[in-house]
């Protein structure tokens, strides 16, 4: 087995949103990611506030259970590349609930070795304080993730670009990765969202990487309305990334993250044709 492995992150099917289909079956998406030919599953929890949209606790379902969720992962012989943490992290400190969903987190990655903590920025707006608001989100990710390498647990930060996040242009991510702390958390590109912040992702990457530990794939469409396109019809040259990749000695997952608007109507679909895809254009790369 490479260094690299591919893999596949749920969002693809929550796009459709709660109550339609794909709450409580996360063990439907690790079949389906396994028969995409992906070794990988990412799954999300979202801070408790959050699961008033009507989610399932934390979108893990039944599987907030470790042990049910191990064994559906030895079903199909997949593994948990990282659980997403998801939280807004506006003030100098964790709040109350932010805290209980990184609590929650970490427990329940000390059951999965090896498996990555993310940190994902929930989108809050960009008005006030923008400054202070970037600074904090750095001081709550280097907590959270003290605390996730304190149990031997590996972290890294995830940046995003819908236009009310903090943290989505060449000044946020200066600002907000230059304020890490690399003992402690690394970096996850995300190359849709990097060129949807209007960075080059080649220069971007070369700029931070000494903190690439964990990668994502979207592609870009351009299109202001719809501006994801599924992998390998879009803007993205993913096998220039992954020559980047390959040539630094990475060793991780490339988690794919497929926003396009036919995976709001087929994420199973989209993702069987994703894997098909890395499998045609970019194994042969990291092989």
């Amino acid at each position: 087995m490479g260094k690299i492995q591919f893999g596949s992150e749920v969002y693809t099917w929550f796009m459709q949103g709660t109550g339609k289909g794909y709450d409580n079956k996360l063990d439907h998406m690790i079949k389906v990611a396994s028969e995409a030919g992906f070794t990988g599953i990412e799954p999300m929890v979202l801070e408790i506030s959050q699961s008033a949209l009507g989610c399932s606790k934390y979108w893990l379902g039944d599987f907030i259970d470790p042990i049910k969720l191990k064994d559906v992962l030895q079903k199909y012989n997949v593994q948990l590349a990282g659980l997403a943490l998801v939280c807004a992290w506006d003030g100098e400190t964790e709040a109350p609930n932010e805290k209980e969903a990184a609590d929650f987190t970490l427990n329940f990655l000390k059951h999965f070795p090896g498996s990555m903590l993310g940190t994902v920025t929930l989108p809050s707006g960009r008005k006030d304080n923008l400054q202070n608001r970037r600074l904090n989100i750095a001081k709550n990710v280097n907590a959270v993730s003290k605390r996730a390498a304190d149990l031997g647990i590996k972290a890294s930060y995830h940046p995003n670009s819908p236009p009310a996040s903090l943290v989505r242009t060449q000044e946020d991510y200066d600002v907000v990765l230059s304020s890490l702390d690399p003992k402690v958390t690394g970096w996850t590109p995300d190359v849709g969202h990097i060129i949807r912040g209007g960075m080059d992702v080649i220069a971007t990457l070369n700029k931070w990487q000494h903190l690439v530990n964990h990668i994502h794939y979207k592609d870009f469409s351009g299109n202001g309305a719809e501006p994801w396109a599924q992998m390998g019809t879009g803007k993205l040259d993913f096998h220039k990334i992954t020559e980047w990749l390959v040539a630094r000695n990475y060793s991780g997952w490339i988690i794919c993250e497929d926003e396009a608007h036919c995976a709001v109507d087929d994420p199973d679909g989209v993702t069987k044709q994703n894997g098909e895809w890395c499998k045609a254009n970019l194994l042969p790369i990291v092989a």
